[in-house]
């Protein structure tokens, strides 16, 4: 039969300095591993509650060259001025000389008439939706019209205040002068989502002065956006900031293991996050996006067999995800029941979960990022409780949850190996569809979910077990959600 296809793109967030050992970090003076306890977000307790700006706090004092005053730009001054304490602190301890802050702040409306539009950085404000950093003048500006009420209402005002850390980050390296002209755009972009991930931690431990987030659906917002604002054509000469695995992966970094690690974040590094994997949609005229249906499922279970092996195999249902079994239960669109070893799809409803929303292609900043692989990796991780049933380990609980999910990331990591021995018909991945399996690990987190359906709360460590099992292998998986 054909070569079918489904699609992926993968990286994976490598820790500390060495980069493919456990993360930890220091509390009170010794050093913990960050994974002792599911509920936990890199080492900090998942919590709910709010996340956007304190209440009774007085604004920032800090102006913005052409601000009105407004919403947007009171929101974008106190997050400068969080952000430059948190540098003022954190500069002296992680590079040479002292912290200088950014020279000039401006604020602009995307929708004024040309005759309103500035200059930054050289080039005109007129219908300049975006916000950066000039190293020109070290200045930084924002679009107060369009971009951050985007940002705001879809993703949440902490959305917004990512944006501008992201953007000092770029600050930051200039005052190191820990990237010049000759380093490629994407260090840059992936040191400064770095950058911005180690004040996402600052503000999680309380010690922001306008903010707060919470580490579980707050948190998860602030990925999402990350995920939004993705490179989402490989292909495209402009796409310099990577993809949303990528970003989050960066981002990732710098939230676990601070500035000192975000700085270890050059093209070798990001090569090697890489790999093998597919960078292209080169020779992909669907470009990664292929139906869902019986025959593409029966080979990706083929595939499975060979790559997570288990002595006793699981059977395939393919009339339903319904199931009548004494220890588990439906989970739409796919279920698995232990006692009779059997994985039982809702095969339309799969198809749905996995085809692209048309809406979104037009959408600057997609809520959700859609695609067949964020049906795949579902049906994937219901294999993977069998293979758990198979190692003798208990199907419930927030840690089996998380090992489906990091080896659905050994199951992708291998679909896109070279090296793997391909028999017609195998499932192969292409570039693009990891984006779609991060943002569903952001919103319903089904593929990291135990065999009742329930999953940690923390997409931020869903998504990290993902990319665990994606560079580590299977062992990883095993030993770290023991």
């Amino acid at each position: 039969m054909p070569k079918l296809r489904a699609t992926a793109v993968i990286s994976a967030l490598l820790c500390a300095v060495v980069l493919l050992g456990g993360c930890t970090r220091l509390v009170d003076g010794r050093a913990v591993s960050v994974y002792d306890d599911p509920f936990k977000v890199a080492g900090l307790p998942t919590t709910s509650g709010p996340s956007g700006p304190k209440a009774n706090v007085p604004d920032s004092d800090l102006t913005a060259v052409n601000g009105d005053g407004g919403a947007a730009d009171t929101l974008a001054l106190n997050a400068v001025d969080d952000i430059q304490a948190y540098w003022r602190t954190e500069f002296p301890k992680n590079f040479d000389g002292e912290f200088v802050p950014v020279d000039r702040l401006l604020s602009w409306n995307a929708k004024a008439p040309r005759s309103q539009a500035l200059e930054f950085c050289k080039e005109t404000t007129y219908h300049l939706v975006n916000a950066a950093y000039c190293r020109l003048d070290n200045s930084i500006g924002w679009d107060r019209e369009v971009l951050l009420p985007t940002m705001e209402e879809t993703f949440g005002k902490m959305a917004v205040v990512m944006v501008l850390a992201h953007e000092y980050g770029h600050a930051i390296q200039n005052m190191a002068k820990i990237v010049d002209s000759k380093d490629p755009v994407i260090v840059k972009e992936q040191q400064a989502d770095c950058f911005a991930g180690a004040f996402m931690r600052h503000t999680a431990e309380g010690k922001s002065e306008h903010f707060t987030i919470n580490t579980s659906d707050g948190l998860n917002s602030v990925l999402a956006a990350t995920v939004a604002i993705r490179d989402s054509d490989p292909d495209d000469p402009e796409s310099v900031h990577g993809s949303a695995f990528e970003r989050v992966t960066a981002v990732q970094i710098g939230f676990t293991d601070g500035p000192e690690a975000c700085k270890g974040i050059d093209i070798d590094e990001i090569n090697s996050r890489r790999g093998n994997l597919p960078q292209s949609f080169d020779g992909d005229d669907n470009r990664g996006e292929y139906p869902i249906d019986k025959s593409t499922l029966i080979e990706l279970s083929k595939a499975l067999a060979a790559i997570l092996p288990v002595a006793n195999p699981p059977t395939y249902d393919y009339n339903g995800a319904k199931i009548d079994c004494r220890d588990g239960v439906t989970t739409e669109p796919v279920s698995y029941c232990p006692t009779k070893n059997t994985i039982a799809t809702d095969v339309p409803a799969l198809a749905e979960r996995g085809t692209a929303d048309s809406e979104e292609a037009d959408n600057p900043l997609p809520l959700k990022v859609t695609g067949d692989y964020n049906g795949y990796v579902v049906f994937i991780a219901r294999y993977t409780l069998a293979v758990q049933l198979g190692h003798g380990q208990p199907l419930v609980g927030a840690k089996a949850g998380l090992r489906a999910a990091c080896l659905a990331g050994v199951v992708t990591g291998k679909l896109a190996d070279p090296e793997r021995t391909r028999n017609e018909g195998d499932i192969t991945l292409a570039a693009g569809d990891l984006d779609e399996a991060v943002s569903g690990l952001l919103t319903d987190g089904l593929a990291a979910s135990d065999i009742q359906g329930k999953t940690v709360p923390s997409g931020f460590a869903r998504v990290d077990a993902f990319r665990a099992g994606v560079l580590n292998g299977e062992n990883t998986c095993i030993s770290r959600y023991s």
